[in-house]
């Protein structure tokens, strides 16, 4: 989901409409670095170790303080469409927890608020200069094109604005989605990619252009165009359907008419802008409840977790919101684990200044809903990264950082013991005294259980 402002021109498709931005950790300069195996809170620590059994030495991983202010973005008409609301108020799956559904449903509210989704990311500038000229057309081989195809000039066009396709009468509308159709049957790699992207911008804004070229067979259409080796057509199709993607009945013509694999193969193997589309493409389908599950099946996991790593800064962000809405389900929970998503999450949580360390912090928590998600958040260092949320994170990263911490301890005698031996402590006493209401709430929580006699803890497990 990347603005208008962030788009480029080609050469080189790869890069034209990525958001450029380079995402680098920021050290605390008011924060004394952790030496290997102790921290300051670890030597802080030590005078509460005579009241507690949990005192076991442990090696503290270096982490950033994560101080990130409220993140607000211009939502356009599609965000509207897209009712990312649903983000907050969608089922939570029945997997057995701890904790309440309300306080996913808190989580899940979260993403909603510091989230966008703007439909056709790719901006105007790439419209106008990737859509074929009439000169590039020139010659015999174009001149009997012309005569087997009449309909070719509109397709030519390039200074089509988007109040034209904005303000398109229906009978017009019509005709250019048959236009348009017709395009997409051409032999030409140009007339196809042109079609594409007439389609693409007429489903930009507009619902009811959304609901004509949905019904009018398009979808299955332009399918075949997300394995184009050409990137501009791939890119032009990809972003079509996650456009139309936001007219309801459309979520279900592109789901039936076999889009998942391809939006999939899109995501692994298209251009900066065709991954962030594809990933906002499957978020959107996964508003259906099936879909999520039909998703993960199709391997889109593994480079939903290679666009955090390597992706632009708002490709991060769209990974991380797909990535959240598919592991409301257990099944898709186990995936991201497997395919590596914890390490990247806790790095993230540990970049100050990014815009990520929240979201990041909302798909860690999710994670740490089931064992093999809480063993891989230990594993890769993640108590000591969450304490320093707690100390030095938004008021929105310490609720989620203490839930997470809840999460590991609720049932781990020796987790309680690494986060009393990281220091926990004051800072936990700090949030139960100054916190949010919610953040006292599971600050007190977490303290019971740390303040719990070694033989009574032990009775709850390893």
């Amino acid at each position: 989901m990347v603005s208008l402002g962030e788009s480029q021109p080609p050469p080189p498709p790869s890069s034209s409409c990525s958001e450029t931005h380079s995402i680098s950790s920021i050290s605390s300069s008011n924060k004394i670095q952790r030496s290997q195996g102790r921290s300051m809170r670890t030597i802080r620590s030590t005078i509460f170790q005579k009241d507690f059994s949990c005192s076991f030495p442990v090696s503290g991983n270096n982490a950033n303080s994560t101080n990130v202010t409220g993140i607000s973005e211009i939502l356009t008409d599609s965000v509207m469409d897209f009712r990312l609301a649903e983000l907050a108020t969608a089922a939570i799956n029945n997997e057995k927890s701890c904790f309440e559904t309300e306080e996913f449903l808190d989580l899940s509210q979260a993403f909603s608020d510091f989230s966008s989704c703007s439909s056709d990311i790719s901006g105007e500038l790439q419209r106008l200069s990737c859509i074929p000229s009439p000169e590039a057309l020139k010659g015999e081989a174009a001149g009997a094109l012309l005569d087997q195809e009449p309909w070719l000039g509109f397709l030519q066009k390039e200074n089509l604005s988007s109040e034209i396709f904005d303000g398109i009468s229906p009978e017009n509308l019509d005709q250019a989605v048959k236009i348009c159709l017709e395009g997409l049957e051409s032999l030409s790699i140009d007339i196809k990619r042109s079609a594409a992207a007439k389609l693409r911008f007429l489903a930009k804004n507009r619902s009811e252009n959304r609901a004509v070229i949905g019904e009018s067979g398009a979808i299955s259409a332009l399918i075949p165009l997300l394995r184009c080796t050409d990137p501009w057509t791939q890119e032009h199709a990809v972003t079509a359907l996650f456009n139309l993607s936001l007219h309801e009945e459309n979520k279900i013509l592109i789901t039936d008419s076999g889009a998942i694999k391809p939006l999939v193969y899109v995501l692994k193997t298209g251009t900066e802008a065709s991954k962030q589309n594809a990933a906002c493409a499957l978020l959107s389908l996964s508003l259906i409840e099936d879909n999520k599950i039909s998703i993960g099946v199709c391997g889109a996991i593994p480079p939903l977790v290679s666009l955090i790593l390597n992706g632009s800064n708002r490709g991060k962000k769209d990974a991380l919101t797909t990535l959240y809405k598919l592991c409301t389900i257990k099944q898709n929970k186990e995936r991201a684990v497997t395919a590596g998503a914890v390490k990247p999450l806790v790095d993230l949580i540990s970049e100050q200044g990014s815009g990520l360390s929240d979201k990041a912090m909302v798909v860690l928590s999710s994670l740490a809903g089931i064992r093999e998600g809480k063993n891989a958040i230990v594993d890769e260092g993640g108590i000591p990264v969450l304490v320093d949320a707690i100390e030095d994170g938004s008021v929105k990263g310490k609720e989620f950082a203490v839930l997470t911490l809840l999460q590991l301890c609720a049932n781990s005698v020796r987790n309680r013991a690494y986060l009393v031996g990281e220091g926990a402590i004051p800072p936990l006493v700090s949030l139960s005294q100054s916190g949010t209401t919610r953040a006292k709430h599971k600050a007190e929580i977490l303290l019971k259980y740390l303040r719990e006699p070694r033989q009574e803890a032990s009775s709850s497990g390893p």
